[in-house]
């Protein structure tokens, strides 16, 4: 009889931030994201250590779906910006750093984190109410009917991931297929419950970045079509193409002797009458006036050959994927049996044989359509994967400002202007404000600082080169210098643009240092508005994603702060 183990009792730690061993993993966590951060961000390989493929990447959603953390506190700052980057994809390592910054400069105040707390929220309303204000000097109005603007956010988006490798040609000839694959998947005709149709990436690997594409429809790789011959697809009276899509296996294997007992006469063969009731589909589908056939699984060869006598084109192992856009392209319902059929078909105006590099694909070609295809190319699989997640974080960029048309300005410029916004109106809270929040002008003015440092240390974060940072005294935006000049330059003579690219060095701004300068006192002013609100390249970000990953990382970042106890369960 084996030997029972005594049951462990649960282990207790009280205060889990003020654990070295918390601290310095929070602090190592924080120089893996921020050494990430931006266009210049540096990549990080990580893979298992018992093999498996390696993953170069400055992504959020790679880094933390693959680096494991262990400590309970940092698994519940992870989960937190993880599921922020689940409902917006993007701004994931903005959320990450500002929520390390902010436990870092909180927890070094002697303030109570209870007043922490309450002071805390009361910064991220004001920041909130003013992002939504019409006097928001950091927002910018997305116009649709113009598309400069969009192609700057997918822009930003595209050069902000460095290991997909692009050169500007590249990055702006992807931008335009992105834009494009995203106007196909706004409906044609406006109805009450409009919903946005499907782009499909099509993987071309190997080849120029330049070679990718958009078609409208779907492509269906078919390695074993002919090209030399020409298609020659049934239509209808109205010259349109019947198509029936199956979503069961058509390939004979439809007994399956594990499902239960099957009673067989003698001399009767399974394949045989498998064969013969695919052969009555078939049948069924050439008088119905079908001319494509695709199944997401197996279609038998003699089932094929059968139909492509009669001018029925037949494709096979679509695959669960293309089932949902293909169903809704053409009006289809999938065929989920065929004892007996019982068909619900679709139609396309045009089927077509499209190449990219040694790949042959069926294009389908929908009247009216809100699918459309991406060839997405690039020189090898790891480039590949970086910016197919890229193409889709840009998607879901456009898709989330189309419901809420509005832009932040990046480039650190958004963080060093809320930043100098929430120190001027700490300076002018009246006494009942501080009442409400039970606490003195002195702690509000301390956490208000730490706060705005964690903004600005976001902004710093942009910079990998040891240049110095600037934020000027009218906008209160953010400016690089560039490496290898002293503290004592003329910093007007060294800078052109700030970080957005909305402001030029035309006036006399006035500078302030950010790095390393961020405990000295800090001139209090109400940033302004910039009078020119539209210019080529911009660096934006995500008005959406940017306002939660706020609201994401200060909640989490109180959260954590509150924490008293962990109990860890040892058995």
């Amino acid at each position: 009889m084996s030997r029972l183990e005594a049951k462990k009792p649960p282990l207790f730690m009280s205060d889990p931030l003020t654990r070295d061993a918390v601290s310095q993993s929070l602090s190592l966590l924080s120089g893996i994201l921020k050494s990430c951060y931006g266009p210049a961000g540096r990549l990080k390989q990580l893979h298992n250590g018992v093999g498996g493929c390696v993953c170069t990447t400055s992504q959020s959603a790679a880094i933390l779906s693959r680096l494991p953390v262990t400590h309970h506190v940092l698994r519940v700052l992870t989960a937190s910006v993880q599921n922020h980057i689940s409902r917006f994809s993007d701004c994931g390592l903005f959320t990450a750093i500002l929520c390390c910054n902010l436990i870092e400069n909180f927890k070094s105040l002697n303030v109570a984190p209870c007043t922490v707390i309450k002071i805390s929220k009361h910064l991220l309303g004001l920041c909130m109410d003013y992002l939504k204000s019409e006097a928001c000097g950091c927002r910018v109005s997305v116009d649709f009917s113009s598309v400069e603007t969009l192609l700057c956010l997918v822009r930003s988006v595209l050069t902000s991931k460095p290991a997909c490798m692009l050169s500007k040609p590249e990055v702006d000839h992807l931008s335009m297929l992105i834009l494009k694959a995203f106007m196909f998947t706004v409906p044609c005709r406006v109805e009450t419950n409009a919903v946005l149709g499907k782009c499909v990436i099509v993987p071309v690997k190997g080849r120029r970045v330049v070679d990718s594409a958009v078609l409208p429809g779907l492509l269906i790789e078919m390695p074993e079509i002919q090209l030399a011959k020409p298609l020659a697809v049934k239509r209808t009276c109205l010259n349109m193409i019947k198509i029936a899509v199956f979503c069961v296996s058509m390939a004979g294997d439809g007994f399956n002797s594990e499902e239960g007992i099957i009673t067989v006469h003698h001399g009767t063969s399974l394949e045989t009458s498998e064969l013969n009731q695919l052969l009555n589909v078939g049948k069924q589908l050439i008088n119905d006036e079908v001319g494509l056939v695709v199944c997401q699984k197996v279609i038998h060869p003699s089932l094929k050959q059968y139909l492509k006598e009669n001018h029925v084109m037949a494709v096979d192992r679509a695959g669960l994927s293309l089932m949902e856009p293909l169903t809704r392209m053409t009006g289809s319902k999938p065929i989920a049996s065929i004892h007996p059929l019982s068909p619900s078909y679709g139609s396309l105006e045009d089927v077509r044989i499209e190449s990219f590099a040694s790949k042959h694909f069926v294009h389908l070609i929908p009247k009216e359509t809100d699918v459309c295809s991406l060839v997405l190319c690039n020189r090898n699989e790891t480039a590949w994967d970086e910016l197919k997640r890229a193409c889709e974080t840009a998607e879901h960029v456009l898709q989330l400002t189309i419901k809420e048309p509005l832009a932040l300005l990046g480039g650190g410029c958004t963080e060093t202007h809320l930043a100098s916004y929430i120190r001027h109106k700490s300076c002018s809270l009246s006494t009942s404000s501080f009442n409400d929040m039970d606490c003195s002008r002195t702690q509000y003015q301390l956490v208000a600082d730490g706060f705005c440092r964690s903004l600005e240390s976001v902004a710093c974060s942009l910079n990998h080169d040891g240049g110095e940072i600037l934020a000027d005294m009218v906008y209160g935006h953010c400016w690089f210098v560039p490496s290898g000049f002293s503290s004592v330059s003329n910093w007007s003579d060294l800078v052109s643009k700030c970080g957005c690219g909305i402001n030029g060095n035309t006036e006399n701004l006035g500078w302030r240092l950010l790095r390393g300068q961020f405990g000295s006192s800090v001139i209090q002013y109400c940033p302004e508005e910039p009078s020119v609100k539209a210019a080529d390249f911009l660096t934006l970000d995500c008005f959406a994603a940017k306002c939660s990953g706020l609201q994401v990382a200060l909640e989490t970042a109180n959260l954590i702060l509150d924490l008293s106890y962990v109990i860890e369960d040892q058995n």
